[in-house]
């Protein structure tokens, strides 16, 4: 066996025990509320430049399955300089559970998106807090099944977002939600959070005023993993993230390679934060991607296996998340996504350790 190939093995074994890992967490199941005993819920959308997307998102919405007298959503106009406002407004006209708002006071050192929420928070009644975003469409059970696991002790409810998925392109894109999701749910369920998306969380507005709210935090351009990690350092409430179909939000994949840059940018900026398991959880990923990379100057048989190996233990790790959520793990997609899998991996740390500027919804950070 050459180094190269020993290097290869070992990379690709502690990526598969990781994996492994994850999959048990992620497949924690969670003890239930009856529907009498369900929270008073506040769902709220910060919406900018969002003329395209925003109507469907208020649709989708509007379904919700959710008792009519425990619910409000607020939807915040975050000064949008396009029709984004003029559509709310017209579609909630008469609609007693809608509301919306226009951040205009500016809370601490708030900006952007964070501002909005806080906001929003502020004068929102529901015990506990749903977030997605308007380029997203929730699935008529989403708030109702978040909301069934605020057991006594829940502070936190994280859910999965797909995406679009006609093109491979998008396909890729979907598949990379459900991979990095599930990572998100794996060590969330064994009580080590590393990450979570803002489209698709929930938690409990006590919780979040413990905290401090947004402002008591340090900036962050992934303001959710920052809530995330204040209210598990309360060490006073569960934080879980069931795999469960009813709680799927579909939103619109990136366009094209420009908007997915920043997007994985501003992740991987994020990202910096993380302590070491959360590095040591990327460094065996790094390294099986950069083999891989690497396989064609080195080539051998072996070599070729271990590639294959590692195409084979993503797609058995995916498959059945998949399977779970209802959703077709196509083969195409699947290839272009192990494909971006390695360039994006490969690439993020020498574009964040270069730069840091984030330019996230015509705003810079």
């Amino acid at each position: 066996m050459t180094f190269f190939e020993a290097i290869f093995l070992i990379g690709i074994s502690f990526y598969f025990i990781e994996l492994i890992i994850f999959t048990i967490g992620a497949g924690y199941k969670f003890p239930k509320l009856k529907v009498e005993d369900f929270p008073v819920i506040t769902v709220i959308v910060a919406a900018r430049n969002e003329e395209e997307n925003i109507i469907d998102c208020l649709n989708s919405l509007d379904k919700l399955d959710y008792p009519e007298n425990k619910i409000e959503i607020i939807i915040v106009n975050d000064h949008s300089t396009d029709n984004t406002g003029m559509i709310i407004d017209s579609f909630i006209s008469g609609k007693s559970k809608f509301k919306s708002i226009i951040p205009n006071e500016s809370i601490g050192s708030l900006k952007g998106k964070t501002n909005a929420l806080a906001n929003a928070i502020k004068i929102s009644k529901g015990e506990v807090i749903l977030t997605t975003d308007a380029d997203c469409i929730v699935s008529p059970t989403w708030a109702k099944t978040l909301a069934s696991y605020y057991h006594a002790d829940v502070g936190f409810v994280g859910g999965y977002t797909t995406q679009e998925d006609k093109t491979a392109f998008q396909g890729m894109q979907a598949i990379d939600f459900i991979y990095l999701l599930t990572v998100a749910a794996g060590t969330i369920n064994l009580k080590k959070p590393l990450s979570c998306i803002g489209n698709n969380m929930s938690y409990r507005k006590s919780a979040y005023d413990e905290v401090g709210g947004y402002e008591k935090l340090k900036f962050s351009v992934t303001e959710d993993f920052n809530l995330l990690m204040a209210i598990n350092d309360l060490k006073k409430y569960k934080i879980i993230y069931p795999l469960n179909a009813g709680g799927l939000v579909t939103s619109k994949a990136c366009k094209d390679i420009k908007s997915l840059y920043w997007q994985k940018k501003r992740w991987g900026v994020g990202g910096v934060e993380s302590d070491l398991i959360g590095y040591l959880v990327m460094f065996w990923g790094y390294l099986s991607n950069a083999c891989i990379l690497l396989t064609p100057f080195f080539f051998s048989t072996s070599a070729l296996y271990l590639c294959l190996l590692k195409l084979c233990i993503d797609y058995f790790f995916l498959s059945p998340v998949f399977k779970k959520l209802k959703l077709k793990l196509r083969l195409s997609h699947f290839f272009a996504f192990e494909i971006y899998f390695i360039i994006y991996v490969l690439l993020l740390p020498f574009v964040v350790l270069l730069n840091r500027t984030v330019k996230w919804k015509g705003r810079e950070f």
